[in-house]
Protein backbone atom coordinates (compact mmCIF):
# COMPACT_ATOMS: atom_id res chain seq x y z
CA UNK A 1 0.00 0.00 0.00
CA UNK A 2 1.58 3.50 -1.05
CA UNK A 3 2.65 6.11 1.79
CA UNK A 4 -0.23 8.40 -0.29
CA UNK A 5 -3.16 6.11 0.83
CA UNK A 6 -1.51 5.63 4.07
CA UNK A 7 -1.95 9.34 4.64
CA UNK A 8 -5.98 9.81 2.83
CA UNK A 9 -6.73 7.12 5.76
CA UNK A 10 -4.85 8.74 8.52
CA UNK A 11 -6.21 12.08 7.62
CA UNK A 12 -10.21 10.63 7.46
CA UNK A 13 -9.47 8.37 10.70
CA UNK A 14 -7.77 11.94 12.29
CA UNK A 15 -11.13 14.05 11.24
CA UNK A 16 -13.60 11.53 12.25
CA UNK A 17 -11.43 11.34 15.94
CA UNK A 18 -12.35 15.00 16.57
CA UNK A 19 -15.96 14.59 15.11
CA UNK A 20 -16.29 12.82 18.00
CA UNK A 21 -14.42 14.44 20.86
CA UNK A 22 -16.43 17.53 19.59
CA UNK A 23 -20.02 16.00 19.94
CA UNK A 24 -19.11 14.13 23.60
CA UNK A 25 -18.12 17.88 24.36
CA UNK A 26 -21.36 18.98 23.43
CA UNK A 27 -23.04 16.32 24.64
CA UNK A 28 -21.47 17.06 28.42
CA UNK A 29 -21.33 20.87 27.98
CA UNK A 30 -24.52 20.98 30.30
CA UNK A 31 -22.60 19.04 33.32
CA UNK A 32 -19.69 22.96 33.49
CA UNK A 33 -16.48 21.70 34.98
CA UNK A 34 -16.50 18.53 32.20
CA UNK A 35 -15.01 19.44 28.69
CA UNK A 36 -15.71 23.07 29.70
CA UNK A 37 -13.86 26.61 28.44
CA UNK A 38 -11.33 27.86 30.73
CA UNK A 39 -10.51 31.36 30.73
CA UNK A 40 -7.94 32.97 33.05
CA UNK A 41 -9.15 35.71 35.31
CA UNK A 42 -8.08 37.59 37.94
CA UNK A 43 -8.90 38.04 41.78
CA UNK A 44 -8.23 41.22 43.61
CA UNK A 45 -8.42 40.58 47.40
CA UNK A 46 -8.10 43.47 50.13
CA UNK A 47 -8.45 43.93 53.56
CA UNK A 48 -11.35 46.82 54.81
CA UNK A 49 -10.79 47.63 58.59
CA UNK A 50 -13.76 49.34 59.43
CA UNK A 51 -13.06 49.72 63.40
CA UNK A 52 -13.59 52.55 66.07
CA UNK A 53 -9.94 51.26 68.33
CA UNK A 54 -8.34 54.87 67.56
CA UNK A 55 -11.43 56.73 68.63
CA UNK A 56 -12.16 54.74 71.60
CA UNK A 57 -8.86 54.92 72.54
CA UNK A 58 -8.07 58.24 72.84
CA UNK A 59 -11.75 58.50 74.20
CA UNK A 60 -11.74 56.23 77.44
CA UNK A 61 -7.91 57.07 77.94
CA UNK A 62 -7.27 60.26 77.45
CA UNK A 63 -5.55 61.32 80.69
CA UNK A 64 -1.86 62.01 81.15
CA UNK A 65 -1.97 58.77 83.43
CA UNK A 66 -3.75 56.72 81.23
CA UNK A 67 -1.62 57.33 77.90
CA UNK A 68 0.76 54.84 78.35
CA UNK A 69 -2.19 52.20 79.16
CA UNK A 70 -3.27 52.67 76.07
CA UNK A 71 0.03 52.70 73.81
CA UNK A 72 0.09 49.35 75.85
CA UNK A 73 -3.26 48.07 75.18
CA UNK A 74 -2.84 49.58 71.13
CA UNK A 75 0.18 47.17 71.11
CA UNK A 76 -1.39 44.17 72.34
CA UNK A 77 -4.45 44.79 69.83
CA UNK A 78 -1.84 44.95 67.02
CA UNK A 79 -2.75 41.34 65.46
CA UNK A 80 -6.52 41.86 65.63
CA UNK A 81 -7.14 45.91 64.42
CA UNK A 82 -5.00 45.41 61.57
CA UNK A 83 -5.91 45.09 57.80
CA UNK A 84 -2.77 42.66 57.37
CA UNK A 85 -3.22 39.43 55.83
CA UNK A 86 -1.37 36.71 56.62
CA UNK A 87 -3.29 33.64 55.15
CA UNK A 88 -6.12 34.02 52.84
CA UNK A 89 -8.32 30.56 52.08
CA UNK A 90 -10.49 30.30 49.27
CA UNK A 91 -13.25 28.29 47.80
CA UNK A 92 -15.21 28.54 44.90
CA UNK A 93 -19.28 26.46 45.18
CA UNK A 94 -21.58 25.39 42.85
CA UNK A 95 -24.64 27.14 42.91
CA UNK A 96 -27.11 24.57 42.37
CA UNK A 97 -27.90 21.73 44.61
CA UNK A 98 -26.38 20.70 47.85
CA UNK A 99 -23.75 24.23 46.85
CA UNK A 100 -20.41 21.44 46.63
CA UNK A 101 -16.99 22.89 46.70
CA UNK A 102 -16.03 22.89 43.23
CA UNK A 103 -12.09 24.82 43.62
CA UNK A 104 -10.35 25.37 46.79
CA UNK A 105 -7.41 27.42 47.32
CA UNK A 106 -4.82 28.13 49.90
CA UNK A 107 -1.89 31.25 49.91
CA UNK A 108 -0.17 33.00 51.86
CA UNK A 109 -0.93 36.87 51.38
CA UNK A 110 1.06 38.82 53.97
CA UNK A 111 0.23 41.93 52.60
CA UNK A 112 -3.02 44.32 52.98
CA UNK A 113 -4.03 43.31 49.21
CA UNK A 114 -3.14 40.43 46.79
CA UNK A 115 -4.14 39.33 43.21
CA UNK A 116 -4.61 35.87 42.31
CA UNK A 117 -5.18 34.64 38.38
CA UNK A 118 -7.21 31.64 38.55
CA UNK A 119 -8.47 29.24 35.68
CA UNK A 120 -11.92 27.51 36.33
CA UNK A 121 -14.65 26.42 33.66
CA UNK A 122 -17.56 28.52 32.74
CA UNK A 123 -19.85 28.54 35.00
CA UNK A 124 -21.74 30.27 38.32
CA UNK A 125 -19.91 30.41 41.38
CA UNK A 126 -20.14 31.47 44.84
CA UNK A 127 -17.18 32.39 46.23
CA UNK A 128 -16.09 32.44 49.46
CA UNK A 129 -12.60 34.19 51.44
CA UNK A 130 -11.22 33.49 54.81
CA UNK A 131 -8.17 35.86 56.01
CA UNK A 132 -5.83 35.02 59.11
CA UNK A 133 -6.98 31.59 60.68
CA UNK A 134 -3.82 29.78 60.18
CA UNK A 135 -2.15 31.41 62.86
CA UNK A 136 -5.46 31.52 65.27
CA UNK A 137 -5.70 28.65 66.99
CA UNK A 138 -8.92 29.42 68.61
CA UNK A 139 -11.05 29.25 65.63
CA UNK A 140 -11.21 26.68 62.97
CA UNK A 141 -13.32 26.80 59.80
CA UNK A 142 -15.37 23.62 59.50
CA UNK A 143 -17.96 22.44 57.63
CA UNK A 144 -16.37 24.08 54.40
CA UNK A 145 -16.94 21.48 51.64
CA UNK A 146 -20.47 22.72 51.20
CA UNK A 147 -20.90 26.53 50.84
CA UNK A 148 -24.19 27.01 53.15
CA UNK A 149 -22.23 24.86 56.03
CA UNK A 150 -19.15 26.44 55.86
CA UNK A 151 -18.35 28.22 59.76
CA UNK A 152 -15.89 29.35 61.81
CA UNK A 153 -16.18 28.05 65.16
CA UNK A 154 -14.28 28.73 68.56
CA UNK A 155 -12.12 25.53 70.12
CA UNK A 156 -11.79 24.80 73.58
CA UNK A 157 -8.16 26.12 74.07
CA UNK A 158 -5.78 25.23 77.12
CA UNK A 159 -6.72 24.44 80.73
CA UNK A 160 -8.18 26.79 83.59
CA UNK A 161 -7.15 25.90 87.22
CA UNK A 162 -9.89 27.94 88.65
CA UNK A 163 -13.53 28.94 88.46
CA UNK A 164 -13.97 26.66 86.11
CA UNK A 165 -12.53 24.52 83.38
CA UNK A 166 -15.33 25.26 80.23
CA UNK A 167 -13.60 28.70 79.49
CA UNK A 168 -12.30 29.28 76.62
CA UNK A 169 -9.50 31.39 75.68
CA UNK A 170 -9.62 34.87 73.34
CA UNK A 171 -9.13 35.35 69.99
CA UNK A 172 -5.15 35.81 68.63
CA UNK A 173 -5.88 37.31 65.09
CA UNK A 174 -8.20 39.56 63.56
CA UNK A 175 -10.34 37.58 61.11
CA UNK A 176 -11.46 38.23 57.88
CA UNK A 177 -14.26 37.15 55.93
CA UNK A 178 -16.02 37.71 52.36
CA UNK A 179 -18.42 36.10 49.70
CA UNK A 180 -19.29 37.17 46.18
CA UNK A 181 -21.38 35.32 43.31
CA UNK A 182 -19.15 35.37 40.36
CA UNK A 183 -20.37 34.48 36.65
CA UNK A 184 -17.27 32.92 34.49
CA UNK A 185 -17.98 33.74 30.91
CA UNK A 186 -16.52 31.87 27.87
CA UNK A 187 -13.50 33.73 26.05
CA UNK A 188 -13.54 36.24 28.31
CA UNK A 189 -10.60 37.62 30.57
CA UNK A 190 -12.43 38.77 33.58
CA UNK A 191 -11.73 40.59 37.12
CA UNK A 192 -13.10 40.50 40.24
CA UNK A 193 -12.65 43.29 43.22
CA UNK A 194 -13.03 41.05 46.90
CA UNK A 195 -13.36 43.14 49.77
CA UNK A 196 -13.15 41.12 53.34
CA UNK A 197 -14.03 42.60 56.11
CA UNK A 198 -13.11 41.85 60.04
CA UNK A 199 -15.43 39.12 61.89
CA UNK A 200 -14.64 39.57 65.42
CA UNK A 201 -13.90 42.24 67.86
CA UNK A 202 -12.12 42.81 71.29
CA UNK A 203 -13.69 44.43 75.18
CA UNK A 204 -11.48 45.86 77.43
CA UNK A 205 -12.34 46.34 81.53
CA UNK A 206 -9.82 48.77 82.95
CA UNK A 207 -9.52 48.97 86.72
CA UNK A 208 -8.44 51.29 88.91
CA UNK A 209 -7.18 49.82 91.88
CA UNK A 210 -5.66 52.44 93.93
CA UNK A 211 -6.68 52.50 97.57
CA UNK A 212 -8.38 49.30 97.11
CA UNK A 213 -5.49 46.98 98.74
CA UNK A 214 -7.37 44.17 95.91
CA UNK A 215 -4.40 41.46 96.12
CA UNK A 216 -5.63 39.60 92.77
CA UNK A 217 -7.97 39.95 90.07
CA UNK A 218 -8.90 37.44 87.26
CA UNK A 219 -11.73 38.60 84.95
CA UNK A 220 -13.57 36.91 82.00
CA UNK A 221 -16.61 38.46 79.72
CA UNK A 222 -19.44 36.26 78.69
CA UNK A 223 -22.18 36.12 75.93
CA UNK A 224 -20.55 36.38 72.52
CA UNK A 225 -21.28 34.58 69.45
CA UNK A 226 -19.53 31.13 69.60
CA UNK A 227 -19.75 30.31 65.53
CA UNK A 228 -20.04 32.38 62.38
CA UNK A 229 -21.33 31.14 58.90
CA UNK A 230 -19.71 32.47 56.21
CA UNK A 231 -21.81 32.56 53.39
CA UNK A 232 -24.30 34.55 54.90
CA UNK A 233 -22.39 36.80 57.75
CA UNK A 234 -24.38 35.68 60.27
CA UNK A 235 -23.41 34.57 64.06
CA UNK A 236 -24.51 31.67 66.15
CA UNK A 237 -25.52 31.99 69.52
CA UNK A 238 -25.84 29.67 72.12
CA UNK A 239 -28.35 29.47 74.79
CA UNK A 240 -25.23 29.04 77.41
CA UNK A 241 -22.04 31.22 76.15
CA UNK A 242 -19.03 30.14 77.23
CA UNK A 243 -16.69 32.49 79.83
CA UNK A 244 -14.18 33.96 77.69
CA UNK A 245 -10.56 34.25 79.64
CA UNK A 246 -8.82 37.91 79.29
CA UNK A 247 -5.64 38.25 78.66
CA UNK A 248 -3.91 41.28 81.54
CA UNK A 249 -2.80 44.34 80.16
CA UNK A 250 -0.81 46.88 81.88
CA UNK A 251 1.13 50.19 81.05
CA UNK A 252 4.77 50.47 81.24
CA UNK A 253 4.54 52.91 84.50
CA UNK A 254 3.65 50.31 87.46
CA UNK A 255 2.44 52.95 89.77
CA UNK A 256 -0.82 54.23 88.15
CA UNK A 257 -2.52 51.13 89.57
CA UNK A 258 -4.76 50.80 86.50
CA UNK A 259 -4.69 47.29 85.09
CA UNK A 260 -6.73 46.24 81.40
CA UNK A 261 -8.19 43.03 80.89
CA UNK A 262 -9.16 42.41 77.16
CA UNK A 263 -10.76 39.47 75.54
CA UNK A 264 -11.18 39.16 71.46
CA UNK A 265 -13.96 37.20 70.29
CA UNK A 266 -17.28 37.09 67.79
CA UNK A 267 -19.85 40.06 68.42
CA UNK A 268 -22.14 39.39 71.16
CA UNK A 269 -25.98 39.75 70.16
CA UNK A 270 -27.85 43.12 68.98
CA UNK A 271 -30.48 44.19 71.18
CA UNK A 272 -34.05 42.57 70.99
CA UNK A 273 -35.28 45.95 71.80
CA UNK A 274 -34.12 49.63 72.55
CA UNK A 275 -35.25 52.49 74.25
CA UNK A 276 -34.34 55.24 71.23
CA UNK A 277 -33.91 54.95 67.44
CA UNK A 278 -30.51 56.94 66.56
CA UNK A 279 -29.52 57.24 62.74
CA UNK A 280 -25.84 57.46 62.28
CA UNK A 281 -23.62 56.33 59.62
CA UNK A 282 -21.34 55.58 62.53
CA UNK A 283 -21.22 51.53 62.59
CA UNK A 284 -20.73 51.43 66.08
CA UNK A 285 -22.90 53.58 67.59
CA UNK A 286 -26.31 51.71 68.94
CA UNK A 287 -28.73 52.78 71.48
CA UNK A 288 -28.88 51.07 74.78
CA UNK A 289 -30.96 47.75 74.95
CA UNK A 290 -33.67 47.03 77.31
CA UNK A 291 -31.55 44.14 78.46
CA UNK A 292 -28.36 42.74 78.90
CA UNK A 293 -26.43 41.74 75.78
CA UNK A 294 -23.10 40.93 77.49
CA UNK A 295 -21.32 40.58 80.91
CA UNK A 296 -18.08 40.93 82.40
CA UNK A 297 -17.41 38.63 85.26
CA UNK A 298 -14.91 39.64 87.57
CA UNK A 299 -13.16 37.63 90.37
CA UNK A 300 -11.36 39.73 93.11
CA UNK A 301 -8.88 38.76 96.28
CA UNK A 302 -9.53 40.97 99.38
CA UNK A 303 -6.80 41.89 102.15
CA UNK A 304 -8.85 39.35 103.93
CA UNK A 305 -8.17 36.73 101.64
CA UNK A 306 -11.86 36.13 100.81
CA UNK A 307 -12.53 36.50 96.76
CA UNK A 308 -15.49 38.64 95.66
CA UNK A 309 -17.47 37.79 92.64
CA UNK A 310 -18.73 41.34 90.51
CA UNK A 311 -20.72 40.60 87.29
CA UNK A 312 -21.04 43.82 84.69
CA UNK A 313 -24.12 43.74 82.89
CA UNK A 314 -23.64 45.67 80.14
CA UNK A 315 -26.82 46.70 77.70
CA UNK A 316 -24.90 48.08 74.58
CA UNK A 317 -23.94 45.97 71.66
CA UNK A 318 -20.24 44.47 70.71
CA UNK A 319 -20.22 44.92 66.66
CA UNK A 320 -17.77 43.38 64.83
CA UNK A 321 -14.52 45.51 63.70
CA UNK A 322 -15.62 47.51 66.99
CA UNK A 323 -13.00 47.78 70.81
CA UNK A 324 -14.99 49.06 73.64
CA UNK A 325 -13.64 49.75 76.87
CA UNK A 326 -15.54 49.74 79.86
CA UNK A 327 -14.01 51.70 83.00
CA UNK A 328 -14.17 50.22 86.79
CA UNK A 329 -12.96 51.05 90.16
CA UNK A 330 -11.51 48.42 92.92
CA UNK A 331 -13.15 48.52 96.14
CA UNK A 332 -11.41 47.95 99.28
CA UNK A 333 -14.50 44.72 99.86
CA UNK A 334 -13.35 43.59 96.50
CA UNK A 335 -16.38 44.12 94.41
CA UNK A 336 -16.10 45.94 91.54
CA UNK A 337 -18.25 49.65 90.90
CA UNK A 338 -18.46 51.96 87.63
CA UNK A 339 -20.28 54.94 86.57
CA UNK A 340 -21.31 53.82 83.30
CA UNK A 341 -25.28 53.92 83.32
CA UNK A 342 -25.65 51.34 80.55
CA UNK A 343 -23.76 48.84 82.78
CA UNK A 344 -25.71 46.68 85.71
CA UNK A 345 -23.67 45.27 88.74
CA UNK A 346 -24.17 42.81 90.58
CA UNK A 347 -21.88 41.65 93.77
CA UNK A 348 -21.44 38.52 95.72
CA UNK A 349 -19.43 39.22 98.70
CA UNK A 350 -17.59 36.19 100.38
CA UNK A 351 -18.46 34.19 96.91
CA UNK A 352 -18.99 30.66 98.05
CA UNK A 353 -16.37 28.88 95.79
CA UNK A 354 -13.83 30.88 97.27
CA UNK A 355 -12.07 27.53 98.03
CA UNK A 356 -11.74 26.40 94.78
CA UNK A 357 -10.26 29.62 93.53
CA UNK A 358 -6.42 29.78 92.89
CA UNK A 359 -5.52 33.28 92.85
CA UNK A 360 -1.72 34.56 92.63
CA UNK A 361 0.01 37.07 94.92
Amino acid sequence: MSSRRFDIIGNILTAVLATVLLSACSLIDDTPGECGYKENYELDYELRLVTNMTTELKTQLSTETELSLAHSLRTHLSDIFTDFAHDVDLSFYDTQGDSLRLQHDEHIMNANQASYTLNLPKRQYMHLAVANIVDNALVDLVNDERCHRSELIQLQGGTLRSVDDDAIDSHTTGIFTARQPMDILEGVDQQFNVHLYMANCAAVLVIDTIGSGVKDIKVYSKGFATGFHVSDSSYVFVSEPPLVRTKLVTSEDDEDGELAFCSVTFPSREPSATRTVIETTDPFVSPEANESLWEFHIYAVAKDESTTLTKLYIRRPLRAGQLMIIKAKARPDGSIDTINPTVGVNVTLNWQDAGHYDHEL
